[in-house]
């Protein structure tokens, strides 16, 4: 008997290289984003004689290009920076991973200290070893945080940066603020606000055609020539046009349309194994766009899904009663007392009509304005996806 993963090696694929339609490949090339690199390599670029760079802020939808951009830039800043000896260097910290002052500092100083270990050390200390590197070695050092505002003490971690600027006497430190949430910093305290020098960039999500673009490099490369019938791109394109512009979705289409095809034992992907896809992919999309939510949103979020799972819902004056819709006032109570009883701030309730046109936007909740039947004038809040799913997904990352 032969080895049993020798029918897999000797299968008929349609790929040719699954790992380009992967969701955690990054390509060589960014269509459509050439402004957004020429505006990012504008504000780096007064690091490489010397000077230190503004503070940028980009924000954008999951999907929309933000995260691979910005790397891409560092990577060309420091192959620059070492081919012509200036003083630039980059780090790059994932905040969801890494979400504390702490934790932020001690992942980048590995990236300066490749040969030591902080761990243990303070978070005081910490601080100070990453001011003497810029500071000895003359570095203008640049910090890329991706989704930033899942930093537990954001505030204290980003003034204590700029204002460490300050002590420098060569050198300097420059933040970039990667975030899906567009009011991230009118959420800062008014004494952090006031420590930025900083510029703003929004990355707006894809058009049918650019994603169509993107699919048919991709595919090129990717799957065997001819596997992907034209239909096909434009199926996963349009689809992922409508739902929100996302790069990430329509490459996720086709990698499931190809393993559904070979699947099948077919040679070719077509619009039919994207709509079969576009069925097993749709949960995905939902998580991944949870888990990239601001926190005080996650606890809106929870306190819907919590009341939608306890089969709530509101009674008209004819006595009908219509389970899984929700005052908005009631959830706002909700998420008070969830939010307190985590030790966790409390948002103003106009900041949770913010946080509820967000969720709207997203996709992940419908609303509506109560009419006849219905005692006063208030909003009615719907959860559009199973709210005890949602509810163990959103328990896995607020109380983790």
């Amino acid at each position: 008997m032969g080895n049993i993963f020798e029918s897999v090696i000797l299968k008929e694929s349609v790929f040719l290289d699954r790992n380009i339609v992967s969701p955690h490949y990054t390509p060589k090339n960014l269509p459509f984003r050439e402004k957004q690199i020429s505006d990012i390599t504008l504000v780096l670029g007064n690091t490489l004689k010397g000077g230190r760079a503004d503070n940028l802020f980009v924000y954008g939808k999951v999907g929309t290009g933000k995260t691979v951009t910005v790397r891409y830039v560092l990577q060309q800043l420091e192959e620059f920076s070492a081919q012509n000896s200036s003083g630039a260097e980059t780090a790059y910290v994932n905040c969801r991973t890494h979400n504390s002052k702490y934790k932020v500092l001690l992942i980048a100083l590995r990236r300066f200290y490749p040969d030591e270990n902080f761990i243990g050390f303070s978070s005081a200390f910490v601080y100070e070893k990453l001011l003497e590197y810029a500071n000895k070695n003359k570095k203008q050092v640049i910090l890329a945080l991706d989704e930033i505002d899942k930093v537990k003490d954001v505030d204290e971690l980003i003034y204590g940066l700029n204002r460490g600027n300050d002590e420098l006497k060569s050198g300097g430190i420059s933040l970039i603020g990667i975030s899906n949430n567009l009011l991230f910093k009118d959420r800062l305290d008014p004494r952090t606000k006031s420590s930025l020098c900083e510029k703003e960039m929004v990355f707006s999500p894809y058009n049918a055609e650019e994603l169509r673009a993107i699919l048919k490099d991709r595919c090129s490369k990717a799957f065997v020539e001819g596997a992907v019938e034209e239909s096909a791109i434009n199926c996963a394109a349009a689809f992922a046009a409508q739902e929100s512009g996302d790069a990430r979705t329509a490459v996720m289409l086709l990698l499931r349309a190809g393993e559904i095809a070979d699947k099948a034992e077919s040679k070719t992907v077509t619009d039919s194994d994207v709509r079969r896809a576009k069925i097993r992919v749709e949960g995905e999309i939902i998580f991944n766009m949870i888990k990239t939510l601001p926190s005080q949103q996650q606890l809106v979020l929870y306190a819907i899904a919590s009341l939608s799972a306890e089969n709530k819902g509101i009674r008209r004056i004819t006595g009908e009663q219509e389970k899984g819709i929700l005052f908005s006032g009631e959830i706002y109570e909700e998420y008070r007392r969830i939010a307190k009883s985590i030790g966790d701030n409390v948002i103003s309730s106009r900041w949770y009509r913010q946080y509820i046109n967000e969720l709207e936007i997203y996709g992940l909740i419908v609303t509506t304005h109560s009419g006849k039947g219905i005692r006063g004038s208030t909003r009615l809040i719907k959860l559009g996806f199973d709210a005890k799913k949602i509810k163990a997904a959103l328990e896995a990352e607020i109380f983790s």
